[in-house]
């Protein structure tokens, strides 16, 4: 895992000029009553009382931070996406996480809600909000990504900014139990290898999930960062499987049947599977696999000034914790090792940063990274080779960035 100390950060990035870095002499910011070397304003009058003192909100100057919606042929939107390029640190605020629902988000009353487990259990039981409280609760941070997040830039470029290509994924702090705790209470049967979720929503959103995956992370979440789930995130309470495809944590938790088999759902038969060339569907490709995208600068971005600039971005697996990110300036033809910046949690976001001068010149800005089994994120055309162009999800290839002359960021396939 690479790190930078003081001195290695400079050497790297080079001798960093003072007309790059400097700030503007006090005579140059003297045009406005509210620059220096003036008081400004704000100084000299109160300030505005509470302006939301039911629930806070982001300064007016932070109105452009927000979720976007995805593209969608018919009339009713599914999705929504992260403004990945405009967030700091790994935790993605409730506000703009990003979105997707089948049919629309119920309004569901946790004095209403109920938990049936059933199946190959000793005991089926029903269980309500208070008592799914009372189990032992944990908080971890575990990103959640789309499978189909990425998935309209495999042919061609579409995406403008990093929200569009790479929006469909957010990390969050989930509060909540382990599922395994709360089977104990079922009683489950040795023979019981299969796990059937199901949402309350419209679309009886369906998954099965395997027991190893159910027996050892997977969690049922009450909380998100601090406070009760959204309901647009499955208010009051949904599946958490970390690592695995977004759709399997099931919103709007209402149903889990034991089983010895997978049932053979639509969403796991006609949709969220991979199509190989040979005409045959890759069923149950659970995990997302290693990913990266360089945040900034990236698409409908501009750089401005000649000289030193920090390349950052994000990194995540549903195999474990980022082990390396590697960062390209000429597409690809040589690699330099960018740090990473603590904390490094297996199955969340990490940040990714590396210094780099630019003086003008055209640039092909890329970043690819390595995760703890040993994976490491393909290029486009390695991932075409091996799945061929008739998959739709899962696409976890390399983003690449063009910078040109005049410092204009644009999203190409290299």
């Amino acid at each position: 895992m690479s790190r930078y100390t003081r001195r290695q950060w400079l050497q790297t990035s080079g001798a960093l000029s003072l007309a790059s870095l400097s700030a503007a002499p006090v005579e140059t910011l003297a045009g406005s009553e509210n620059l220096p070397p003036n008081i400004p304003g704000w100084t000299k009058n109160m300030g505005a009382p509470f302006l939301s003192p039911a629930y806070g909100a982001p300064s007016l100057y932070e109105q452009h931070v927000k979720r976007a919606l995805l593209p969608h042929p018919g009339p009713y939107p599914t999705a929504s996406r992260t403004p990945l390029q405009s967030l700091h640190g790994i935790i993605t605020p409730n506000g703009l996480v990003f979105e997707r629902h089948h049919a629309g988000f119920p309004a569901i009353s946790p004095q209403d809600q109920r938990l049936m487990i059933h199946g190959m259990v000793d005991r089926p039981l029903i269980f309500t909000m208070e008592e799914i409280a009372r189990f032992p609760s944990e908080s971890k941070i575990y990103f959640i990504e789309c499978s189909g997040n990425s998935a309209l830039e495999l042919k061609k470029p579409t995406g403008v900014t990093v929200q569009d290509t790479h929006g469909m994924v957010s990390c969050c702090e989930w509060t909540g139990v382990r599922l395994s705790t709360v089977l104990q209470e079922a009683g489950v049967h040795k023979d019981a290898s299969w796990l059937l979720a199901e949402g309350a929503d419209a679309s009886s959103m369906t998954r099965s999930i395997p027991m190893s995956k159910v027996m050892d992370d997977a969690m049922l979440v009450y909380a998100q960062n601090g406070e009760m789930l959204r309901p647009e995130q499955g208010y009051p309470l949904r599946l958490l499987l970390p690592g695995f495809e977004g759709n399997m944590s099931v919103k709007w938790l209402r149903r889990l049947k034991l089983g010895s088999q997978p049932w053979q759902s639509r969403e796991e038969t006609s949709a969220y599977t991979d199509l190989l060339p040979d005409g045959k569907a890759l069923q149950f490709t659970f995990h997302m696999e290693v990913k990266s995208v360089i945040t900034s600068p990236s698409g409908g971005q501009k750089i401005n000034n000649h000289g030193f600039h920090e390349i950052r971005g994000l990194a995540w697996s549903g195999r474990g914790k980022i082990k390396s990110v590697e960062v390209s300036i000429d597409g690809g033809i040589h690699w330099r090792p960018a740090a990473i910046q603590e904390p490094v949690l297996s199955k969340a976001l990490v940040r990714f940063r590396l210094p780099w001068k630019w003086h003008g010149e055209t640039a092909l800005i890329q970043s690819r990274a390595t995760d703890e089994s040993g994976h490491v994120q393909p290029t486009r055309q390695q991932l075409i080779n091996e799945k061929g162009l008739n998959f739709y999800y899962h696409n976890n290839a390399i983003q690449s960035w063009l910078i040109n002359t005049e410092g204009d960021v644009k999203n190409v396939h290299s």
